[in-house]
C-alpha cells in the first residue's frame, strides 16, 4: 500500500484509488505535497484542504484540455479531462455530506467525465436503466470482436465508489478483449443515485439488480442467458445477496467479501478496523437514508448473507485481500463456505506476491482484475487468449 500520509488511512487510501484510475505521479505529488499538516487536521479542516488542491489541479488539467481542443487534438484532451475528473470525485468523496460546494463539484465531476468520454472516443456509453420512477445510471461498454450478443457482467459500487471510479479502473477495457460487455452502475445508494435522485441504499439487492437485468434483457447485443454481476467492497454483500434471488444470473463475482457488514458496523462503533471515509457515521446514515444512528443499525442488521447463500445455483468467485483492515478476511471464507449448491465455486485470496492484499485490492488493482476478468470470461464463454 502506498502510504503518502503516514498517518491517516483514509487519505491513504484516496490517494491508491485515484493512481488507480490514472493519476500521474507528479500530479500526486503536486496536490499532495501541501497536505501534510492537514492530513493531521479534523475531518472538516482536513478534508476542505484536500479538497482545494486536487481541484486547482483538476482545474488546470481542464485549462490544459481546452487548449487542446482549440488546436484540434480531443484525443489529448480527452485523456486530461479523464484524469481531472479523477481528481474531482476523489475530492468530493471525501467531503461530508451537505458541506457547501460538494453537489456542484459532483455535477461538475459528471460534465467533465462525459467530455472525456466523447473526446477520447472510449468504448462507453451513458445508458439510463428506469427504476422506481427515475433511473439508475450506467456505462456500457462493448465486447471487442463479437458480432452480436454478447455475454456482459454487470459491476456495482461499494459503499462510497462511483460508476466512474471503477470504469477508469479497468475492468470494462479488461473484459472487453476477452469478449465480454460491461454495464458499471450507480445502484441505489451510491453515485448519481443518491445525489441526484435520493435514492437509498436497501439490504435487498435483488428490488434494483431485478430491474437491470430486465432492462438488459431487452437489448439485441446482450446474451441474457449470460449475465453476470460483480460488486466491490460493500458490493461484496449485494452481488451474492442479489444472486441468492435473482435466478438469472449466470454467475457472481464478489470483489472483497462483505458477508456480515452489520458485525463490521459495531465492531467500528467499538472503534476496531479503518474506516472508508471522513464523517463516516453521517456518510452511512445517508447513504441508508437512516434519520439517526438507531435506525441505521437497525438497518444494518439485515445486511448479512447468513441463510440465503444456499439459494446461489450459479458459479461464483469469491476474493479478498490477504491484508484487508476494513473487512476481516474470516469473512470471505464464510461466504465461499455458505455457497454449497454453487456448481463452481472458488476462493482466491490476493497476497503481496500478486498484489491487491488490501481491502478490495484498493493498492494494486491490475493483477486481481485480471483475475478477476479471465475466470469472468471463462465462466460466460469469453476469451483470455
Amino acid at each position: 500500500m502506498f502510504r503518502y500520509f503516514p498517518t491517516n488511512y483514509v487519505w491513504n487510501l484516496s490517494v491508491d484509488l485515484a493512481i488507480e484510475m490514472g493519476a500521474r505521479i507528479g500530479e500526486i505529488e503536486e496536490m499532495c505535497a501541501p497536505l501534510q499538516d492537514a492530513a493531521k487536521q479534523p475531518d472538516a479542516a482536513g478534508t476542505q484542504a484536500f479538497r482545494e488542491t486536487w481541484r486547482r489541479t483538476a482545474d488546470k488539467l481542464c485549462g490544459l484540455a481546452e487548449e487542446d481542443e482549440a488546436r484540434g487534438r480531443p484525443l489529448s484532451a480527452g485523456e486530461k479531462y479523464g484524469r481531472a475528473a479523477a481528481y474531482l470525485i476523489t475530492a468530493e468523496r471525501l467531503q461530508a455530506h451537505g458541506a457547501p460546494g460538494r453537489m456542484e463539484l459532483y455535477r461538475r465531476m459528471l460534465d467533465v467525465f462525459g467530455r472525456s468520454l466523447g473526446l477520447s472516443r472510449d468504448n462507453c456509453v451513458r445508458v439510463e436503466i428506469p427504476y422506481e420512477g427515475k433511473h439508475i445510471a450506467g456505462l456500457f461498454s462493448r465486447a471487442d470482436g463479437v458480432q452480436g450478443r454478447a455475454p456482459v457482467l454487470v459491476q456495482v459500487n461499494g459503499l462510497d465508489s462511483t460508476k466512474e471510479m471503477k470504469y477508469r479502473v479497468g475492468m470494462p477495457a479488461w473484459l472487453a478483449k476477452r469478449g465480454v460487455s460491461s454495464l458499471v452502475i450507480d445502484q441505489p445508494g451510491t453515485g448519481e443515485a443518491l445525489r441526484l435522485h435520493g435514492l437509498p441504499a436497501r439490504y435487498d439487492a435483488e428490488h434494483w439488480a431485478s430491474r437491470v437485468v430486465d432492462w438488459l434483457e431487452l437489448r439485441d447485443d446482450v446474451d441474457s442467458r449470460r449475465i453476470g454481476l460483480e460488486g466491490v467492497s460493500l458490493g461484496g454483500y449485494y452481488c451474492p445477496r442479489a444472486l441468492a434471488f435473482e435466478p438469472r444470473f449466470a454467475c457472481g463475482v464478489a470483489w472483497g467479501a462483505n458477508h456480515d457488514w452489520r458485525d463490521v458496523q459495531q465492531k467500528r462503533k467499538a472503534k476496531e478496523g479503518d474506516l472508508p471515509v471522513p464523517h463516516y457515521w453521517e456518510h452511512v446514515r445517508w447513504v441508508f437514508g437512516a434519520k439517526d444512528d438507531e435506525e441505521f443499525f437497525r438497518i444494518a442488521e439485515n445486511m448479512h448473507l447468513d441463510g440465503v447463500l444456499d439459494r446461489i445455483k450459479v458459479p461464483f468467485l469469491v476474493t479478498h485481500g490477504e491484508k484487508d483492515s476494513q473487512i476481516p478476511l474470516k469473512w470471505a471464507h464464510r461466504t465461499y463456505e455458505q455457497l454449497v449448491n454453487s456448481p463452481k465455486r472458488e476462493l482466491k485470496i490476493f497476497t503481496d506476491r500478486e498484489g491487491g492484499a488490501q481491502h478490495a485490492s484498493f493498492d494494486n488493482s491490475i493483477n486481481a482484475g485480471h483475475y478477476i476478468a479471465d475466470w469472468v470470461a471463462e465462466t460466460l464463454g469469453g476469451r483470455t487468449a
